[in-house]
């Protein structure tokens, strides 16, 4: 059994729109994976559920032994973390060191344990710097690292980051990328939504894909890249190195700079 499964899960609002459609996925431990898709695809909605943010109307999601709907929304945020898109859903303290250890002062740990998991999140995140300022004095896209940094304080073993990219330069997205695969290394399981193409190219070996409030394939890189036919279900594109190698002519099935250097050198 895997560790997440999402079994035949629909989703409708109370006035009948369906947001998610009959899907079924599997999630192992310690994976790190992607979900890619339009807007209006099913992702978003598909990831409050498995918070618990939201209810399955049709279907069954596990989270380990856990049935999400058999537990309250905190019940299952001590086991799965979730990162909002817009940090501004997220924060409500008045200083980035107090929204980084409330949850933890929630579960009433220890000082030390909570100075040490808050003294991480902050090293990982370069929040440091940032601890005693109001998030609110700080740019949108330093703000969104003040919501990852509470999430990974909270050890959670399943992080949810709801486009993280979103909004973030270069720094930001190499930022991004190290923290994924700090998390990775310790043995956490994350699952990421994004737009940004080459950011998944790069960053995931497994990503699973979603069109029409259902999901409609997964994959390597590789796989989900250079299937066309998929892509143009989804309405996606390739990241930027696999068109351009496309139209040199080069057979292999790139997906990275790294990649496409290595064949033209």
């Amino acid at each position: 059994m895997s560790y997440i499964e999402v079994k035949n899960v629909s989703f409708a609002y109370p006035n009948g729109y369906i947001a998610v459609d009959d899907i079924s996925l599997k999630i192992e431990k310690g994976e790190n994976i992607a979900i890619i898709g339009q807007n209006g695809a099913g992702k978003s909605t598909t990831v409050k559920m498995l918070n618990a943010l939201q209810y399955p109307t049709k279907g069954t999601i596990m989270i380990g032994d856990m049935d999400t709907k058999n537990y309250t929304t905190a019940q299952v945020s001590r086991v799965v973390g979730y990162v909002f898109q817009n940090p501004d859903d997220q924060i409500f303290h008045s200083s980035v060191l107090q929204e980084v250890e409330y949850g933890l002062r929630k579960q009433k740990l220890s000082e030390e344990q909570i100075k040490k998991q808050v003294e991480y999140a902050l090293r990982l995140t370069g929040m440091e710097q940032f601890k005693k300022e109001n998030p609110y004095n700080l740019p949108l896209s330093v703000r969104k690292f003040v919501t990852i940094a509470a999430i990974v304080a909270s050890d959670c073993d399943v992080m949810i980051f709801d486009e993280p990219t979103a909004g973030q330069d270069l720094m930001g997205n190499r930022k991004l990328s190290h923290i994924l695969k700090e998390l990775h290394k310790k043995g956490k399981t994350t699952i990421t939504i994004s737009h940004d193409m080459e950011f998944v190219a790069n960053n995931f070996k497994k990503i699973i894909v979603m069109a029409n409030k259902k999901v409609v394939g997964e994959g390597t890189p590789e796989d989900v890249f250079w299937d066309f036919e998929l892509l143009e279900k989804a309405m996606l594109k390739q990241p930027y190195v696999s068109r351009l190698c496309q139209k040199l002519g080069i057979g292999e099935r790139v997906v990275t700079l790294e990649q496409a250097v290595s064949l033209l050198v």
